[in-house]
């Protein structure tokens, strides 16, 4: 893999149960399992539709400004005999544009877009759609 390929972030733990996340260029995101935080789960459902919505913004604002714009991404966490983990992942896109020059354009590109971010633009729903090894080490500082 090319260093243009790597992707990072830095998770440092900031109290009991409370960490934040850090990417290479000082943003942040604090996450955790007490009071309003993200837990890790909320943040892997938003990364979903994130990325999913970036994908379809490009694609349909080039053409009209929506007048509504929020993606809905829901499932349920189970525990059987493979352990902890989310099934039934569906992301629900809820999308108007105002009767203007570029709407219609943009009403009728949004299906393809979702189909598109769906089967081949979205890393983040293609990772977990499609599986990968997820490696642990330790290393003792």
């Amino acid at each position: 893999m090319s260093e243009a390929s790597k992707r990072s972030i830095v998770v440092e733990r900031t109290s009991t149960g409370q960490f934040t996340a850090t990417n290479p260029r000082g943003g942040t995101v604090r996450f955790g399992r007490a009071g309003d935080a993200f837990t890790p789960v909320e943040l892997l459902l938003a990364a979903i539709g994130g990325c999913s919505a970036a994908d379809v913004d490009v694609a349909t604002g080039r053409h009209a400004e929506p007048t509504a714009f929020t993606v809905e991404v829901t499932g349920d966490k189970i525990s059987d005999e493979q352990g902890n983990r989310m099934s039934g992942l569906r992301v629900t896109f809820h999308v108007a544009f105002p009767d203007e020059e570029g709407a219609e354009r943009a009403r009728a590109i949004l299906p393809r877009a979702v189909k598109a971010s769906h089967d081949r633009l979205c890393t983040v729903s293609r990772t977990v759609e499609l599986g990968t090894p997820v490696t642990t080490e330790i290393v003792e500082d």
